[in-house]
């Protein structure tokens, strides 16, 4: 059975910096796509950060781009998420997700080609 679990979220102002992490148990990340998503409250899950495999170049939501960077810690199987400059809109619940090598560049932004999430952490960026 495959869990994952994040950690590191919580309440930050304007321009601060946060680092998530995500440990899983029953499956191996360098094995499998990773990816982050958010979803704030009202609003669809939204693709954030990922890597359809250990080797490729990670791929960023626009609204994102210098300021998050995902990294693998195959030694650790985990995935963090370094959060830089945050701003309000950046609020939401992030969950890590991984899924199969055959996912896609293409496909990596829809939560269907993940088989695995984790329970969310929040974040939350204040003024």
């Amino acid at each position: 059975q495959v869990q994952l679990v994040e950690s590191g979220g919580g309440l930050v102002q304007t321009g601060g910096s946060l680092r998530l992490s995500c440990a899983a148990s029953g499956r191996t990340f360098s094995s499998y796509s990773v990816a982050w998503f958010r979803q704030a409250p009202g609003k669809e899950r939204e693709f954030v950060a990922g890597s359809t495999w250990s080797g490729a170049s990670p791929r960023y939501t626009n609204s994102v781009k210098g300021r998050f960077t995902i990294s693998r810690d195959n030694a650790k199987n985990t995935v963090d998420l370094q959060m830089n400059s945050l701003k309000p809109e950046d609020t939401a619940v992030y969950y890590c997700a991984s899924g199969p090598l055959s996912t896609t560049t293409r496909a990596m932004g829809g939560p269907e080609s993940y088989d695995a999430w984790g329970q969310g952490t929040q974040v939350t960026v204040s003024a």
